[in-house]
């Protein structure tokens, strides 16, 4: 997942400081630091307020279309519940089983259920392999979008 040299980017378009943005996620600099430069993976809901503050898509931020920002936000917000209401019922039409989907996420089973029943949130690294395997939204699957962009 090569999402860093998006922030990045979208970072120094606006000319802001790592530091900057750091202070607006509400981390110190040195972790934020860390996401740029992808020793560590920003948590979701971290990427998700970075998307918000800069007025741009989790799918721009992962390189999944050129578009900047949606039309049809519908939440800045993610639920939890909701989210795993939405991975439920895309595994289900997808005709596979909790089993398969931890399979190709490299995970165990007992995460994707933990993802499904809303104990956990999806993972940032799992969520761009699902949807970029998938070619899927994140911000669908997130509900911040109500319409499916492509």
């Amino acid at each position: 997942m090569n999402y860093r040299v998006k922030i990045k980017s979208i970072r120094t378009d606006k000319l802001w400081s790592q530091g900057k943005v750091a202070k607006m996620l509400g981390i110190k600099t040195i972790i934020y630091k860390k996401y740029e430069l992808q020793n560590i993976d920003m948590p979701l809901n971290l990427l998700n307020k970075f998307a918000n503050i800069f007025n741009v898509s989790l799918d721009y931020i992962f390189g999944f279309t050129n578009i900047r920002q949606y039309e049809n936000i519908i939440k800045k917000e993610i639920d939890k519940l909701e989210v795993s209401n939405n991975l439920r019922l895309w595994r289900i039409k997808n005709n596979l089983t909790q089993v398969e989907l931890a399979n190709y996420l490299n995970t165990v089973h007992s995460v994707i259920s933990d993802y499904e029943h809303g104990i956990r949130l999806i993972s940032t690294p799992a969520l761009y392999n699902l949807c970029k395997k998938y070619k899927m939204s994140a911000d669908y699957l997130l509900g911040r979008i109500d319409k499916k962009p492509f």
